[in-house]
C-alpha cells in the first residue's frame, strides 16, 4: 500500500520549481492533480504549504503523500520517440559544447524541439529515446521548429534551475543572423514594440494588451534589396524577431507566415525561413577556473550557406553589437 514519504532536495535540485521537480520524480502526476494536492495540503515543503512555482533549496524537506503507482510511470504523451539512424547521426554531429552539466547543439531547420498537435518526431522525443528518461537533456529555452542554431539544454536539475535564471534575468546573450526583404532603417537600431496572440498562428503588435518586447539590430551588409542583419533580442517572445522585422518592413526571407519571400531577382530559390541563431554566450552554471562562460557559435547549415554566397555576404560579421555598450 503506497504510504507518506518525505523526500529531501539535493544540491543538484536547488532552485528547481516545484512543478518541475515534481514532473523528475513523479511524471504521472499532472498539473492539475499537482494544483489539487497544494490546495488541499497534502504536498507540503518544509512543513508549509506552498504554489506549484515555489523555488525549492537543497535540504528543504518535501511532504509526498500516498500516490498510485502509475505516478511514477510516464504519461503515454510523453513517451520517446525513436529517431532514424540518420537522425541519431544527426543529432550527434550537432554537438557544438558538451560536459556534465551543459549539452548544446545545432539545432537543424525544421525540427520541432517539443511535440504539439500534429508534432510526432520532435528533439525532446529524440533525447528522451537516445538518453533515456532519467538522463534526458532539459530545455531551458526555445527555438522555433523553422529556426536553426544554437540550442542549450541542461544536464541535470541543477543545471536546469540555473541555467533557466540566466534566461529570465537576461544574464545571456542571443545573437541571430538574418536575411530581410528590404532595408532596415536605420541601419542600426532598436525595435521596441509589444507583442501579443494574434489569429491562428500569428504573433501581431499590440499596443494596448502585448507583452514588452525589444530587439536591437544592425546591418551588416547589404545587395539587391536584401539585407544581412544582425539581431540582439532583449526579449524572449514568441516569433518576435519575425514579427518585428516585418514591422519595419523588412520581413525575413522566407517567412511563411511574415512577409513570405520566396524569389530574388528570378534566380534564388527561397526554400525557407533565413534565421540561424548563431552565437549564445552565457554564464556557465558550475563556474570553475577558466570555465566562467559558454560562448558558442553555430556555423550556418548548407542551405544557409547557398544564401550567403549568392549575395557574397560574408560568413562571419565580427562583433555587430560592441557599439552598444554594456548598458544591454
Amino acid at each position: 500500500m503506497p504510504t507518506v514519504q518525505t523526500l529531501e532536495i539535493t544540491e543538484d535540485e536547488n532552485g528547481l520549481r516545484l512543478d518541475r521537480w515534481f514532473r523528475r520524480h513523479f511524471p504521472g502526476v499532472t498539473h492539475g492533480r499537482l494544483e489539487k494536492l497544494l490546495r488541499t495540503g497534502q504536498v507540503r515543503v518544509g512543513g508549509g504549504r506552498i504554489k506549484a512555482s515555489h523555488r525549492l533549496e537543497a535540504g528543504q524537506k518535501i511532504r509526498i503523500p500516498p500516490l498510485p503507482e502509475s505516478a511514477l510511470t510516464l504519461p503515454e504523451k510523453r513517451e520517446s520517440v525513436e529517431p532514424t539512424t540518420r537522425e541519431r547521426q544527426k543529432l550527434k554531429d550537432s554537438i557544438l559544447y558538451e560536459d556534465d552539466d551543459v549539452l548544446v547543439i545545432n539545432k537543424p531547420a525544421g525540427l520541432a524541439v517539443q511535440g504539439g498537435t500534429g508534432i510526432s518526431r520532435h528533439l525532446d522525443g529524440f533525447l528522451r529515446a537516445m538518453y533515456g528518461d532519467q538522463q534526458t537533456p532539459k530545455l531551458v529555452h526555445r527555438l522555433d521548429k523553422d529556426t536553426s542554431g544554437v540550442l542549450v539544454l541542461a544536464r541535470n536539475d541543477f543545471a536546469a534551475a540555473r541555467l533557466s535564471e540566466s534566461f529570465r534575468n537576461r544574464a545571456t546573450r542571443k545573437y541571430y543572423w538574418a536575411l530581410t526583404y528590404g532595408m532596415p532603417k536605420p541601419k542600426q537600431g532598436k525595435i521596441s514594440l509589444p507583442l501579443a496572440k494574434g489569429k491562428g498562428e500569428k504573433i501581431v503588435v499590440d499596443e494596448k494588451e502585448g507583452k514588452p518586447a525589444i530587439t536591437l539590430y544592425q546591418v551588416v551588409e547589404s545587395a539587391m534589396r536584401t539585407a544581412f542583419v544582425a539581431l540582439w533580442p532583449l526579449t524572449g517572445r514568441t516569433h518576435q524577431l519575425r514579427v518585428h522585422m516585418e514591422a519595419i518592413e523588412a520581413p525575413l526571407l522566407g517567412d511563411p507566415l511574415y512577409g513570405e519571400v520566396n524569389k530574388i531577382g528570378g534566380e534564388l530559390s527561397i526554400k525557407r525561413l533565413h534565421l540561424h541563431a548563431r552565437r549564445l554566450i552565457l554564464p556557465h552554471p558550475r563556474p570553475k577556473k577558466g570555465r566562467k562562460l559558454i560562448d558558442v557559435t553555430a556555423p550556418l547549415p548548407a542551405d544557409l550557406k547557398e544564401s550567403w554566397k549568392f549575395f557574397e555576404f560574408p560568413e562571419d560579421d565580427g562583433d555587430p553589437f560592441a557599439s552598444y555598450g554594456k548598458e544591454f
